[in-house]
């Protein structure tokens, strides 16, 4: 198994394999690293989480969450749910994430029954196919300086459309997509989209402004989704994203996922705090 196979593996196997502790109470380990917890990785957790109480066919559509503090490698979280509403159609929980004792992230998460009706999307953003496009890994690494280094993320690919200086506007699109398979079960390619959503978004801000990886200090400070479609993580989904307005530091940004036929199957939107590093 390769390098990027194991680290799908890990996540999947790991991460994401909540360890149920009562009816609602849940514990996940964050893996082991340095620096901060990937955003994404407590997202999706607390998307599982909230999705192995929910007991009939409904999906998740939509999410309202605030990363209340960063994350840490190596310590267990625990994730309480609240069972909101069990409604004819929806199903609505409440989630948050406890590590050391405090409240580091909280979600809430909306599930509905599929049915029929109203139907329409606005045309998928013109890009240039995955293949050949550069590494968003390699080209970090050339802008951080630590060319061959660690990567980022070993369970998602991201290949850049739009290098960091190729645009003075607040836009970029990316592909995006797991290095790997995953197993045949809704909930992990919801909870795997949603992690993947917390890549390159809030980057989108700081565009304009030449503030390059290694010139700023950036975090996300809520996150919303809303799931139009059913998800399949098998293929490249391209993220197109664009930071309408940022101002006291705090960029805003919006995003859409695209399967490769031009299917819209999320929104996302993203407000994050970004500013320039000291010397």
């Amino acid at each position: 198994m390769n390098k990027d196979a194991s680290g799908l593996k890990r996540l999947i196997e790991q991460q994401l394999a909540l360890e149920p502790l009562d009816r609602d109470l849940f514990l996940a380990d964050p893996g082991e690293g340095e620096g901060r917890l990937f955003g994404g990785l407590v997202a999706a957790q607390s998307v599982v989480a909230a999705g192995l109480t929910v007991t009939d066919d409904r999906s998740l559509h939509s999410l309202h969450a605030y990363f209340l503090r960063p994350g840490r490698h190596g310590l267990p979280i625990r994730f309480v749910v609240d069972r909101i509403r069990d409604g004819r159609s929806f199903t609505t929980r409440r989630v948050k994430a406890h590590q050391g004792g405090e409240a580091i992230f909280n979600l809430s998460a909306s599930f509905a029954t599929p049915e029929d009706g109203i139907s329409h999307q606005d045309e998928m953003p013109a890009a240039p196919p995955p293949d050949g496009l550069p590494d968003w890994e390699e080209i970090r690494a050339q802008y951080m300086g630590d060319a061959g280094g660690q990567r980022f993320d070993t369970a998602i690919e991201v290949r850049m459309c739009d290098l960091p200086d190729s645009s003075p506007e607040a836009r970029q699109r990316n592909w995006l997509r797991v290095r790997g398979a995953l197993p045949e079960n809704p909930l992990i390619h919801t909870a795997m989209l949603v992690y993947a959503s917390d890549r390159t978004l809030l980057g989108t801000a700081a565009r304009p402004h030449d503030i390059p990886w290694n010139k700023r200090v950036a975090a996300s400070l809520d996150h919303a989704m809303w799931i139009h479609r059913p998800v399949r993580m098998d293929d490249w989904i391209l993220y197109a994203a664009e930071s309408p307005v940022a101002h006291s530091a705090r960029g805003l940004c919006f995003g859409g996922l695209f399967y490769p036929d031009g299917t819209r199957v999320a929104s996302v939107a993203q407000e994050a705090l970004i500013r320039r590093a000291r010397d």
